[in-house]
């Protein structure tokens, strides 16, 4: 129907009636909803047992799909469920799954998906605090308890974003335009030789160039190291340069490494730079008393970015980023527009397009703020506690087996080691651990990846799944002992 035709004022009002199919009646939407949850049931049922990185094939399984056209008609819905869960999640590395011990693991607790349900279903709009004032507070009182968790004073607050990247690029536009003038390519800005990609490609991101991002080198246990930094500054600054940002991890991606965020606050302090701190891996583990003593001055870093898609075991699209000064993050991103309602001025309260690059936004808080209200804190305590004592047992277990070397002892729950036998050395080594590597994920109960390390290849566990515990870490150690005979004896 046309819309000249809906809209002329001759037309019989009988004539407009008819049916709208995309106004779900509320029997469809609990059919749809039903038929939903009993796939991912017997998905999630089956989830342990389910291959870890079945993904050849991959290739020829995406050109198949790539054969759908335009769809002008309608497709029934159990049809789109198979599409789903009978092609599209072939192929895939198990991310959810207990022996999931690669990369950074994503949790996906179920909370947030009905979280997500409701917040998407209710669909209102949360980038100014006027149009739901009270869905605002509630995604704010989630930030004031991440900063309360870290040690932030009062007026301090953040955003969630859609991860970790995101956050590393608000944080160093924010700094930016804190610390430098409006022509600011004489900035220069510092991390460790560990550091994330992310936060290269923020500053990339964010109008540097390349060359304006310091790499400094990091010492035997994978810190940035101070004194080298120190230097680093100094000499920009006495070559004309403007030092302005240097960037500290808590938990770095190859090896969990923390760096010392006391030596760095000193640094940032005597030199005027504004610090921030890339956690998006570790940086909840300060909920635990080792995380807490590992982040020892934590809470002086200008900015922090989290990933509650980590840490808290969220579904991915879950990251956070906390300024020690809220003030900061709304003079860096303020702008008006005539057609934008007054923003708030009140002390206590928040609009978030004030504070972010978004303006349109989904309402990313409930998925956090629900399962943290059923559960409290605490349990995510003990489950974070429970992945640091995982990666300390698993370092143990492998000291024992012969000519292997934990090349990085875990300083929250990622450890990093290699096997190493006296009769062999330099590529061959690097070879040998390579298929040692292959055979491990070969017998599929877990999943493990590879790193370099001064030149080094290496394996890494990283243990930070909500599903995994120490039965999932003994079959981990028998694969992996299984395998060092195979490759040793063959």
């Amino acid at each position: 129907m046309s819309e000249t035709h809906i809209l002329d004022p001759g037309h019989k009002s009988e004539e407009l009636e008819t049916d709208w199919p995309l106004e779900l009646s509320g029997d469809d939407l609990r059919r749809m909803v039903e038929g939903a949850m009993e796939r991912v049931v017997a998905h999630l049922e089956t989830l342990p047992e389910q291959p870890m990185s079945y993904t050849s094939g991959g290739e020829e399984l995406a050109r198949a799909l790539r054969e759908e056209t335009l769809p002008e008609g309608a497709t029934p819905f159990t049809e789109l469920l198979e599409t789903v869960f009978d092609q599209g999640l072939d192929k895939t590395y198990n991310t959810p799954s207990p022996g999931y011990l690669a990369y950074i693991p994503g949790g996906g607790l179920l909370h947030a998906a009905v979280a997500d349900l409701i917040a998407n279903a209710i669909n209102r709009y949360v980038g100014v605090w006027i149009a739901a004032p009270g869905l605002v507070e509630l995604e704010a009182n989630v930030l004031r308890w991440f900063c309360q968790m870290v040690g932030y004073p009062e007026g301090s607050l953040g955003v969630l974003t859609s991860g970790g990247s995101l956050a590393n690029f608000t944080a160093i536009v924010t700094a930016r335009r804190t610390r430098l003038a409006d022509d600011f390519l004489r900035g220069t800005l510092y991390c460790s030789d560990q550091v994330h990609h992310s936060v290269t490609k923020a500053a990339m991101l964010a109008g540097f160039p390349v060359g304006s991002i310091r790499e400094v080198p990091s010492d035997g246990s994978q810190r940035i190291q101070i004194e080298a930094l120190k230097s680093q500054i100094d000499a920009d600054r006495q070559a004309g340069m403007e030092p302005f940002l240097v960037v500290g991890s808590a938990g770095t991606v190859n090896t969990g490494a923390v760096d010392d965020f006391e030596a760095l606050a000193d640094v940032a302090r005597e030199r005027g730079l504004w610090l921030h701190v890339d956690g998006a891996y570790g940086g909840f583990f300060v909920l635990t008393e080792r995380g807490r003593n590992a982040m020892r001055g934590l809470e002086m870093a200008d900015s922090i970015t989290l990933d509650p898609h980590k840490g808290l075991f969220l579904p991915y699209g879950t990251g956070c980023l906390l300024v020690r000064d809220k003030e900061t993050l709304r003079k860096a991103h303020h702008l008006e527009a005539d057609y934008m309602p007054e923003m708030q001025q009140a002390p206590d309260l928040v609009d978030f397009c004030e504070l972010s690059p978004e303006l349109s936004r989904d309402f990313r808080g409930l998925r956090v703020w629900l399962p943290l209200k059923m559960h409290g804190f605490s349990v995510f305590r003990e489950a974070l506690d429970e992945k640091l004592a995982l990666a300390a047992w698993a370092s143990e277990e492998l000291r024992s087996i012969e000519h292997m070397e934990v090349v990085a002892e875990p300083q929250l729950s990622i450890l990093a080691f290699r096997l190493q036998p006296p009769n062999l050395d330099g590529r061959a080594i690097d070879e040998l651990n390579r298929e040692l590597l292959r055979r491990i994920n070969d017998r599929q109960r877990v999943f493990l990846t590879a790193t370099h390390l001064e030149g080094r290849f290496v394996i890494r566990i990283c243990v930070l799944s909500f599903r995994t515990h120490l039965d999932r870490m003994r079959q981990a150690l028998e694969d992996i002992r299984a395998a060092v005979s195979e490759v040793l004896t063959s």
